[in-house]
């Protein structure tokens, strides 16, 4: 199952992030519509939720009403407000250097973790926190390497720069309150609780959308930007339709892999797709893979293997700890079988 949410999680993303950027390349301009298809497809997920079967930790409520509304409420305005910065920070960066200043979510996520969620701080784990810093900073200093030299050039990629890294904070922050609100507040890390949890704060960060959507008056250029869409409508419409599922597919994956293991390891996971990301935008929009983005992308691969092999030696650990455990008891059991004889 761990491997399936992994799956999910890699080939969601990746088709999200260069759907959007699509969007934007076809003549799409609403950053509110943007951020709208990063949780729009939330009501879709009443459709496994209710496919799901039942067991006996989903029958009880884990805490008050009022308490899950407020986690779901305040989960799901941060995730608006993080989707908003992604949608700019997408109009502006190239996706293959997106994906890759993205990456920084990792170090911020292993600072979340220990903090909220008492994360053992190894050598291997500073070591990935380092080395992912380094690669965001690397593309940072390299701008001139994407293209244009041009002054609003310079400020639209310093402003992409930014709100990426301040993304990436923000989600390092969710995924690590999603894992507080699995151990505190739900107490339950079930396939139901998991899409229940993950729906109700979409559907929040749905309704900050649309409120920012209106607020802005943006909801009145989407005739005309419809009707522009390099394509024509349905091609606008299954652009963002599909935006809309890939996200929502990640997001399962990912959530789950919360659940089931750790926020940092799920961000961990998410990491991995880096790679995967600028080689499609070089075939599909035309991206060009400079010398720094190969070292950025090499310097990201190093940080999740360091991660990896972190994980690998806190499982042969726990194994080894079990199968000594297990050792005792059945010297014990000799022990006690012997002495009843005697």
């Amino acid at each position: 199952m761990v491997a399936v949410d992994m799956v999910m999680l890699l080939s969601g993303g990746t088709v999200a992030t260069l759907l959007t950027r699509l969007y934007y390349n076809s003549g799409g301009n609403s950053k509110w519509m943007t951020t709208l298809t990063q949780s729009g497809g939330a009501p879709l997920l009443a459709i496994p939720l209710l496919l799901t079967p039942p067991s006996p930790e989903d029958r009880r409520l884990p805490s008050p009403a009022t308490k899950l509304a407020a986690v779901y409420a305040g989960i799901g305005a941060l995730i608006g407000l993080d989707n908003l910065m992604y949608a700019y920070a997408l109009q502006y960066l190239p996706v293959s250097t997106f994906s890759l200043v993205a990456s920084s979510q990792l170090a911020f996520n292993a600072v979340t973790s220990r903090l909220l969620n008492a994360q053992r701080f190894t050598p291997l784990i500073a070591n990935s926190v380092v080395v992912l810093t380094f690669a965001a900073t690397v593309l940072a200093v390299g701008s001139s390497s994407d293209g244009s030299s041009s002054g609003n050039y310079h400020y639209n990629y310093a402003a992409g720069f930014v709100l990426t890294v301040a993304a990436s904070a923000a989600f390092a922050l969710i995924l690590s309150l999603y894992e507080l609100t699995f151990e505190r507040v739900v107490m339950a890390q079930t396939p139901r609780w998991v899409l229940r949890v993950q729906m109700n704060s979409n559907l929040v960060a749905s309704a900050v959308a649309v409120a920012g959507m209106f607020a802005s008056g943006e909801w009145r250029t989407v005739p005309g930007e419809m009707a522009a869409f390099t394509g024509g409508t349905a091609r606008y419409v299954a652009t963002l339709a599909g935006t809309a599922v890939a996200w929502q597919a990640a997001l399962v994956g990912q959530i789950r892999l919360v659940a089931r293991v750790s926020s940092l390891f799920a961000n961990a996971t998410g990491v991995v797709q880096l790679p995967l990301v600028p080689l499609f935008a070089v075939v599909l929009f035309g991206d060009r893979m400079t010398g720094i983005k190969v070292v950025a992308m090499l310097m990201s691969a190093w940080g999740f293997m360091s991660y990896a092999y972190q994980h690998y030696l806190d499982g042969r650990r726990a194994a080894g700890t079990a199968q000594a455990q297990c050792s005792m008891c059945a010297a014990q059991a000799v022990s006690d079988t012997v002495s009843d004889a005697s």
